[in-house]
């Protein structure tokens, strides 16, 4: 733990106070970042749902996505890409998962660990709709799919992965598998809805060095300049440890589809506007927010976007467009997302969470942690330690990993 991360309130306050003093000209940034804010959502609106960037993985698959579906990737900061995973393998996944659920009696197993998962703990006394489970085989036979593979090593190289050195930040086209959990949510569910946030860091986004080296340009230099696909410095940011806090560094979080569900169906909202954060990070440096807060922004949490501080940007939040089951969906770490507060559709909104983690050190690192608690059947390290699986019958076992997923597990050496 790095010594600022030891007193995060006293922390906040003296990092403000020095970007404050080297950045004179804070009010004349964010003016400039203020018109081209409403320049932004003015588009989004405008787009609608269509400001979601769509492919289909045949596209991916040729290598005929052109230079302007790449460059409105980049823009909007997220893309839906279809018919990754065939839909009957999909459906079979979804009711695999199911019975994996109702078998090993999970429900019950659940309430009696109650608390365990403080990050979820507000739906606690209802039905789950996030299942703490990892190594069902349905989740790891698609983490470990020859087309996710091809889709995120197509996603990664749309960043600019290469420092200013000349050496690589990560390796686009080597992936190590990120164990999250499932979303199954019934209809008429109102127990999910996560108001408006970013994950991958929160007070560390302007305290942490390395953080201040990835928006140099936003702090320091030209804030228009900004790029939000520029990937140098981004493996070496450091994280305040906190349960679901994700410790490796993704390019994309991401999703993929088990049912079909679109708006109203309790699934995803986005604020498709992949710079938005260079503006949230100059609104906590100005005149009118108390010295010991940035937005409201709070150590070892997800980055809340608070309508009182973020309206402008937040005007700009839709729903995804309807996606199949096979279908995935891809947002930058720095996209502010919000899960619908109510299912109001007719059928269960069911997803895999896999996002995109590229290979390099920091991720290896974690992947050192992650493969004991996946032979042995605990939680991901990021989760709490709830460890339903380590007697669930029908969990993925070593034998059950191809090559590739090996690889991707840090099992075997790529």
């Amino acid at each position: 733990m790095q010594e600022w991360m030891k007193d995060p309130k006293q922390a906040v306050i003296d990092t403000k106070a020095a970007l404050k003093s080297r950045m004179p000209d804070r009010a004349e940034r964010m003016a400039r970042m203020n018109k081209w804010l409403t320049e932004e959502v003015a588009a989004v609106k405008a787009e609608g749902t269509a400001a979601i960037p769509q492919l289909d993985f045949k596209e991916v698959q040729s290598g005929t996505v052109s230079t302007v579906q790449k460059d409105h990737i980049r823009r909007r900061g997220c893309v839906v890409i279809r018919g990754v995973f065939d839909r009957r393998q999909a459906e079979a996944w979804n009711d695999t998962i199911g019975r994996y659920i109702e078998e090993n009696d999970y429900l019950k197993k659940a309430q009696e660990k109650i608390g365990l998962d403080k990050y979820f703990s507000a739906l606690a006394s209802g039905r789950p709709q996030i299942f703490g489970l990892y190594w069902s085989r349905p989740q790891m036979e698609a983490r470990q799919h020859e087309n996710l593979a091809q889709t995120r090593s197509f996603l990664n190289r749309l960043w600019n992965f290469t420092r200013a050195d000349g050496t690589p930040e990560f390796d686009p086209d080597r992936q190590c598998n990120y164990a999250d959990r499932l979303r199954r949510r019934e209809p008429g569910d109102k127990s999910l809805g996560l108001s408006a946030h970013c994950d991958g860091g929160s007070i560390e986004r302007w305290c942490d060095p390395t953080y201040q080296r990835v928006y140099h340009e936003v702090f320091f230099g030209n804030v228009e300049a900004y790029e939000a696909f520029r990937a140098e410095g981004r493996t070496q940011t450091n994280e305040i440890p906190s349960p679901a806090v994700c410790s490796m560094f993704r390019t994309y979080q991401g999703w993929t589809a088990l049912t079909a569900q679109g708006p109203g169906d309790g699934t995803l909202r986005l604020t498709p506007i992949a710079r938005g954060m260079a503006w949230m990070l100059l609104r906590a440096l100005q005149d009118d927010v108390p010295p010991d807060d940035l937005c409201g922004a709070a150590a070892g949490r997800a980055l809340r976007v608070d309508r009182n501080w973020h309206q402008a940007l937040l005007e700009a939040e839709v729903s995804i467009p309807r996606v199949e089951p096979g279908d995935t969906m891809w947002w930058h770490p720095d996209v502010v997302h919000a899960v619908e507060n109510e299912h109001r559709g007719n059928g269960y909104s069911n997803v895999i969470y896999i996002g995109g983690a590229p290979w390099c050190e920091k991720n290896a690192r974690f992947l050192e942690k992650q493969a004991p608690n996946f032979l042995a059947g605990r939680s991901s390290p990021d989760f709490a330690a709830e460890d339903y699986e380590v007697d669930f019958v029908g969990r993925t076992r070593l034998e059950d990993l191809s090559e590739l997923g090996k690889k991707q597990m840090g099992l075997l050496p790529w």
